[in-house]
């Protein structure tokens, strides 16, 4: 596979401290992300669109597992990662002290990124690439620099296009103490010395004003950028904070201003962190898909006006489809990150896994376990570590299955299905409640969410009819959109059930009365768990609904209602005509019989365990051959 970019150098662990405003010292609680600039590039392009790849190495442990994985997860191309065996992964400590100030401590010591060595450099993964870009960092010890010096010179031997991101960190070059981490320049003749052996390898150079000065050996900008000139021709890119960026492709002028250049934009600042590397995606996209630097330096500026906007450095980053759409609409409030429209594009285009089908073995009832004869909380407990094993026999490691299991009486079967390939919904309303109540577990202000893992998708049952009555209404809509947003929050995925069934009559345009109004007040599910219909229309009306309110809604998924084998197939079959539905959410119907024989003592874990992986395969096999027979 030909790839459009290989991005070489650091891979870390960015710990972001979760409270703005004030210092390192007093964070509380820190998100994890991926940093290090050539990972946070080869991110950003794949969000972009671009074939990417990282060179790089990481630690046997779970920092450098965190990386692959979420690297993985946003496409980009693994083969020239490398596992050391003996040192850790990166670790970089951040915070957001004001708009001019942040903070950082580096964890570098023998770290595993500065370890890569030239036989690390595989000439064939580098032949693949029509571009490689470097950072300066790894040009700042002998066996780094050796390692991207030859990669450079294979890129270049295949007719690879190669650029820089000088990317002047004084305390990666020795220059600073650990608690200097912020210092964007200090002067060093012999910095600039070692930047200035390798300039003549590069089509492209990128870099802030300060940056030029260490690579030209000047504070004055225009004599450092001359001083870049006489060593190579590649195009400079000088970015510029809010005044945007300027290209030279030839001679420097006599004005910074004389340069190309595409429009800036004039957005809050609250994290200029991560920002060149995002600005440095969308300059890659715009150069590797030949567009002229204007469009490209548009790209580029937009890029790192997102990414100055949000929390983090690559999650920060836009897809494709987001940068599009900020571009051709422009900005509503200069607060990105308050926009509402555009960060629901940025989340639901930026969304991890891929769910084409969705088979779920729904076991998170509680009320209706507690009813039956013989159960405890202990009791329940255990059954429905039966069922995980029943839904995992089922899927045998194969992708579209899940479960629905809650935390307070699943919540050993919940910790046994991490990281086993399910899709994993769960539940946060209290049963039966009408209006609707959540689970007390969550706490009074859901803070309780934050403890769930990233992957569990929080589900919510509202019994809710378009005809209830205001006050109703009124409070079940307070409810549902306090938790969106507290998912949202927390970086969940929602999904929404509503049963309208259970307290008034139903039609064809029902279903489709209630997405409109959700979406109304601002609830994006993105996953709708709707009522078993047999109507074509009424499918058609509510897929219609849900696209033409959100193009990117993961889905649909048919719940139960405990209704027999024969009702299920008849429900199937009319929603697999459409390709909203992806599946199917069943419970009691799958465990139902199984339950009450065990608790009574009456079936052993086996045979519940293989009556209930019977039923589940089987209600697969239905919701497969319907979506089969439609696909035809």
């Amino acid at each position: 596979m030909t790839l459009d970019v290989i991005t070489i150098g650091r891979a870390s662990v960015d710990l972001y401290g979760a409270q703005v405003g004030g210092r390192l010292e007093d964070m509380r609680s820190f998100d994890k992300y991926v940093g290090g600039s050539p990972a946070n590039i080869a991110a950003g392009c794949a969000r972009l669109g671009l074939k990417s790849a990282l060179i790089t190495r990481v630690g046997d442990e779970h920092m450098g597992r965190f990386i692959r994985e979420e690297l993985a997860a946003e496409g980009v191309d693994l083969r020239g990662v490398v596992t050391d065996p003996a040192r850790l992964t990166a670790l970089v400590l951040l915070g957001i002290r004001d708009r001019e100030r942040f903070p950082l401590i580096f964890y570098r010591e023998n770290c595993a990124d500065m370890a890569l060595c030239e036989d690390d450099i595989d000439p064939d993964f580098i032949a693949r690439a029509r571009c490689l870009v470097a950072t300066g960092t790894h040009l700042s010890h002998p066996r780094t620099e050796a390692a991207v010096l030859k990669a450079l010179h294979l890129a270049r031997k295949a007719g690879a296009k190669c650029a820089l991101d000088i990317d002047y960190r004084p305390n990666l070059w020795g220059l600073a103490g650990h608690g200097a981490g912020e210092e964007r320049f200090i002067d060093s003749p012999a910095v600039t010395a070692r930047l200035q052996e390798a300039l003549g390898l590069f089509d492209l150079i990128v870099g802030t004003e300060e940056e030029f000065h260490i690579a030209g050996g000047s504070t004055d900008t225009l004599a450092a950028l001359r001083a870049v000139r006489s060593l190579t021709g590649a195009t400079l890119v000088c970015k510029r904070g809010p005044m945007g960026a300027v290209a030279f492709d030839g001679a420097i002028p006599e004005r910074l201003d004389d340069g190309i250049s595409g429009p800036g934009f004039a957005i809050e600042v609250f994290n200029v962190l991560g920002a060149g590397d995002g600005f440095m995606s969308g300059l890659l996209r715009g150069w590797l898909t030949g567009e002229e630097w204007e469009t490209a330096l548009t790209w580029a500026n937009a890029c790192g006006a997102l990414a100055v906007s949000r929390h983090g450095c690559t999650p920060a980053y836009p897809s494709w489809e987001e940068l599009q759409f900020f571009l051709k609409r422009g900005i509503v409030t200069p607060a990105l990150r308050k926009d509402a429209a555009l960060e629901q594009i940025h989340w639901s285009t930026n969304r991890r896994g891929n769910w084409p089908v969705m088979r779920v073995f729904a076991f998170d009832h509680r009320m209706q376990f507690e009813e039956m004869e013989g159960a405890t909380p202990a009791r329940i407990g255990a059954f429905k570590q039966i069922c995980l094993k029943a839904a995992l026999q089922v899927a045998d490691g194969g992708r579209g299955y899940g479960i629905l299991c809650d935390g307070r009486l699943g919540a050993e079967a919940l910790h046994a299905a991490a990281g086993r390939g399910l899709w994993i919904g769960r539940p946060a309303e209290w049963p039966g409640s009408r209006p609707l109540t959540l689970e007390p577990e969550l706490g009074p202000d859901l803070g309780g969410l934050v403890e769930w893992p990233r992957d569990h998708v929080v589900k919510v049952l509202c019994v809710y009819h378009p005809d209830d009555t205001p006050e109703m209404r009124a409070e079940q809509e307070a409810a549902v959109k306090r938790l969106f947003a507290a998912a949202r929050r927390n970086r969940l995925e929602f999904l929404l059930e509503v049963i309208p069934s259970r307290v008034a009559p139903v039609d064809d345009g029902t279903a489709a009365r209630i997405i409109e109004r959700f979406y109304e007040i601002g609830v994006w599910p993105d996953w709708w768990k709707l009522e078993p219909m047999t109507s074509h229309a009424a499918w058609a009306q509510t897929c219609d609904s849900v696209r033409a309110q959100d193009r990117y809604c993961r889905g649909v998924v048919v719940l139960g209602l405990d209704a027999p084998r024969e009702a299920l197939a008849a429900s199937f079959a009319a929603a697999a005509r459409h390709e909203l539905v992806k599946g199917f959410a069943v419970g009691r119907t799958i465990f139902a019989d199984a339950a009450r024989a065990w608790l009574k003592g009456d079936m052993t874990d086996a045979e519940a365990q293989a009556d209930m992986a019977t039923r589940f395969a089987d209600l697969c096999r239905l919701w497969d051959e319907a979506r089969k027979e439609h696909a035809a």
